[in-house]
């Protein structure tokens, strides 16, 4: 007889989604290959394959509208807006029109034409730079899988199959799987791609189910009913856990649920060190309806309003009067605290739905025609948008911010532009604020390396981190083969971070980060440390950055800047911000 093989624990790694710890059996979730069929229609039938098209977006749209009741009634009216973005992919003319030509050009059937042209917008987005845009390509391809089913007079695969108390494992989890997912029967969610802004981890976070995303080969390592621990607050899944992990796993849940009441209880507090040194905490937002959600974590107005999604969300370019509106809500919202506007950065990787036509495809587009490179060519659009920030600026304390700003000729050009929408409103008799302040975003080497005269320009700057360490590095963070080499604690960063501070200061103006190293809290401190006056970032990781600040005292926070300045191995700086941030968090 042979003796029965038991197989040994596995660790993967992926990216922490969702916080929280589960142990539990799989289920599996693997979804069939739609097979779209195609053939040629007779010219006669051309009309009538369009009429199918538009009775499966209204059968679309009707399944979609029932599932936003569903996830507003059972989760809340913040994680409904989600699938108000399905319902306006559906109303995308630039979709329908091109599908609709397609039919009539290629004389082919209405799900081989739909699909070739929504496969083109999921390429499109899927190649974009900025991470939650890139996700939105994940809400395109859920939308017209739908469409594409209701074509085929098929029923969509979903997870109300899933019986018992499971760990969902699948290769993607789209936001219309994660809104039939049952609370008390999904206890995790484990999934081959996706990312942490993806809108299904948005759907699982509200339900509190702990998530790890991009766990490579997840799928070919475990079978379904296979017991597995899911760690949402560092990213691990461990396959067949050993006794030791299954101890050890039991702790550590009950000290980070006990380290969250600690966090949660520091939000209402002031983000004060232990010597007195005030540091604010803002946040970073996509949308006006997002202000609640930046109340409840307690941020202290809003340090990058990223206004494209106003251009994305559209089927056109929006008016003055719509962003006005947008622009205006978040104002008030806010009173005095500052809302800090950076203007339309789209092109190149990011084509703006209402115009394609203005983005033409670039062989590079991370280096391309985007921003405010964009802005200055298309001045009807830029001013558009600068006169609907500057009435803003009457109803609170607005910041105006230019993003892809390469050195001071560039800064100028734009304040130009800035200038003569003022004398415009003045002319109108429109209220808006002259004193509003106006900065640039430093992501682009020679901005930073050109601080001391870009300075004399601005009344702050905002560093995105993101884009300056690719930049800086020559790292591009979505290819596989080089991403591990992005790293914020290369000695690089570290000195480039301190000679923009270090030039702002001398000019009188102060300085955010806005990027994600400014929500990591084990940056945060040498962030500081660096001299830096403000942090930004997404609201949920607020409370942690807080409860950090208050924990250090600012001469600590600049002796361990000091000493990562000496060092010049990216590892040796991370492992010394490593033990810095356990040590005031009392993680050890």
């Amino acid at each position: 007889m042979s003796e029965l093989t038991v197989k040994p624990e596995v660790i993967l790694h992926g990216i922490s989604a969702s916080p929280g710890i589960a142990y539990g059996p799989t289920f599996v979730y693997r979804k069939a290959e739609l097979e779209v069929p195609e053939y040629l229609v007779t010219a006669e039938r051309c009309e009538a394959e369009i009429e199918r098209l538009n009775v499966a977006l209204m059968q679309t749209r009707g399944q979609i509208s029932r599932i936003r009741d569903q996830v507003e009634k059972n989760l809340g009216p913040e994680e409904a807006r989600i699938f108000d973005a399905h319902l306006l992919v559906l109303e995308d003319q630039a979709l329908i029109s091109e599908t609709e030509r397609e039919i009539q050009t290629s004389g082919k059937n209405v799900e081989a034409c739909f699909n070739l042209v929504s496969q083109r917008y999921i390429r499109a987005f899927a190649e974009i730079d900025d991470e939650y845009l890139r996700e939105r390509a994940g809400d395109i391809r859920d939308v017209t899988s739908r469409v594409l089913h209701n074509l085929l007079g098929q029923t969509a695969e979903n997870l109300n199959e899933l019986l018992g108390r499971r760990i969902v494992v699948a290769d993607d989890i789209t936001p219309s799987d994660a809104a039939t997912l049952d609370r008390s029967s999904a206890m995790g969610l484990v999934t081959e791609s996706g990312s942490k802004t993806g809108h299904a981890v948005i759907v699982a976070r509200s339900m509190k189910v702990p998530a790890v995303v991009g766990v490579r080969e997840v799928m070919d390592q475990v079978e379904n009913g296979e017991e597995v621990i899911v760690d949402g607050y560092d990213g691990v899944v461990i396959i067949r856990p050993s006794a030791q992990a299954l101890f050890r796993y039991g702790q550590l849940r009950d000290e980070k649920q006990t380290f969250e009441k600690l966090l949660m209880n520091a939000v209402a507090l002031p983000s004060i060190t232990l010597d007195g040194c005030e540091v604010p905490l803002r946040a970073n937002i996509e949308k006006e309806d997002e202000v609640d959600f930046v109340k409840e974590h307690a941020g202290a107005g809003v340090g990058l309003f990223r206004s494209e999604y106003l251009y994305l969300a559209a089927p056109r370019v929006p008016t003055e009067d719509e962003q006005y509106d947008a622009y205006r809500v978040v104002a008030e919202a806010f009173g005095a605290e500052p809302v800090v506007i950076r203007t339309l950065d789209l092109g190149g990787d990011k084509p703006m739905s209402g115009a394609p036509h203005l983005f033409p495809r670039e062989d590079n587009p991370f280096l391309g025609f985007r921003a405010i490179r964009f802005c200055l060519e298309h001045l009807a659009i830029f001013k558009s948008q600068l006169r609907a920030i500057l009435q803003a600026s009457a109803h609170g304390n607005v910041h105006l911010m230019f993003p892809m700003i390469s050195g001071r000729r560039e800064m100028r050009k734009a304040r130009e532009v800035l200038r003569e929408c003022m004398d415009e409103l003045r002319t109108e008799g429109v209220a808006f604020n002259p004193d509003m302040p106006v900065g640039s975003m430093i992501e682009i080497p020679s901005a930073a390396l050109t601080a001391d005269t870009l300075a004399e320009e601005c009344d702050f700057f905002s560093i995105g981190t993101n884009d300056l360490i690719q930049y800086l590095i020559a790292i591009d963070r979505l290819n596989d083969r080089t991403a591990h080499l992005y790293e914020p604690s290369h000695p690089a960063v570290v000195r480039v971070l301190r000679e923009v501070v270090e030039h702002a200061h001398a000019a009188g103006i102060k300085v955010s980060v806005c990027g994600e190293m400014a929500g990591d809290p084990v940056f945060v401190s040498l962030l500081l440390g660096l001299g830096v006056d403000e942090l930004s970032m997404t609201p949920p990781l607020l409370p942690a950055a807080k409860y950090l600040i208050r924990s250090i005292k600012m001469e600590d926070a600049k002796d361990l800047a000091r000493r990562a300045f000496e060092l010049d191995s990216p590892s040796e700086i991370e492992r010394l911000c490593i033990d810095f941030y356990r040590k005031h968090m009392l993680m050890d």
